[in-house]
């Protein structure tokens, strides 16, 4: 089982200094991720600190880095650049090599990088704040990068095992490797057992915006059940208003992306996270966005 890895932040430690942070993607624009972080420093009292956003391609992601100044401690890696993060950085966290993909970037004392993959630590938070335990089992729905994820969190959960529902044979059996690396037992079903994945102590929908909406009516919902939905927008998706009439516990990518944003932020300064002033924040920018 693969350990947690926080060990590179600190920047905060300089008084006075300036200090920069941003989301890297493309599309960027949507993101709250700034919302978040920018709370954060404000509520932690780091003067100097700023987060932003930056338009960036998977390709031109390493020309980026390379051309940041010593006063970036930070950047939060979103698609389409998680797996060209790996190779820009010069170690990377054990998690982070397993699942193929970072989603953190660290600047460290020398001036290097820091590769990490907080995706998973935040996944492993809010299930277990959600009553996720040893020996759960666990479905996913999907097999591109977020599975990826799912796989690592349910290993780290301990998971009694867990059954990867995709559209694409090819697309579950890349995750294979995936699996074996994290010590974790893996089966694979086809699309059409979807309507039985409620039958899991664990439900974690990948999929992307609508492709689950189908099995709201059709999925027979175990009250002990719990959803993870990693869509946040539009919320609640069908499946999650599906899941929550019959009585389970619900957890959206909401709940995830403030709690990746939290153990990026506390890599980045090498402080606490002031967490009540980043929720309230996300929870506000969410409600008054257009």
């Amino acid at each position: 089982m693969l350990g947690d890895s926080r060990p590179y932040g600190g920047g905060a430690s300089v008084a006075g200094s300036v200090h920069k942070a941003a989301v890297v993607g493309k599309p960027i624009a949507h993101s709250l991720s700034p919302v978040i972080h920018n709370a954060g420093y404000a509520a932690a009292g780091l003067d100097g600190w700023s987060y932003t956003r930056i338009e960036c391609a998977a390709a031109e992601l390493a020309d980026l880095v390379a051309g940041l100044g010593p006063e970036w401690a930070g950047l939060s890696v979103t698609m389409p650049g998680k797996e060209a993060a790996l190779a820009v950085a010069a170690e990377v966290s054990p998690v982070a090599a397993a699942v193929g993909a970072a989603n953190t970037l660290v600047r460290r004392p020398d001036g290097s990088w820091y590769a990490d993959n907080t995706d998973v630590t935040g996944m492993v938070e809010v299930l277990t704040e959600a009553g996720v335990g040893a020996g759960a089992t666990v479905t996913v729905l999907g097999a591109g990068g977020t599975a990826r994820a799912a796989l690592a969190a349910a290993a780290r959960l301990q998971a009694a095992g867990v059954t990867v529902i995709a559209r694409r044979p090819a697309a579950v059996a890349e995750l294979t490797p995936v699996a074996h690396t994290l010590g974790l037992a893996l089966t694979a079903a086809p699309w059409s057992e979807a309507v039985a994945s409620a039958n899991a102590d664990v439900l974690i929908s990948t999929v992307p915006k609508g492709a689950a909406d189908g099995l709201a009516d059709t999925v027979a919902w175990r009250p002990g059940t719990v959803l993870f939905d990693a869509i946040y927008d539009p919320w609640p998706t069908p499946l999650a208003a599906s899941a929550a009439a019959a009585g389970c516990r619900i957890v959206s990518g909401l709940d995830l992306l403030l709690a990746q944003a939290i153990g990026q932020f506390e890599q980045f300064t090498g402080v606490p996270a002031p967490r009540a002033a980043m929720s309230s924040a996300l929870t506000t920018a969410y409600a008054d966005r257009p």
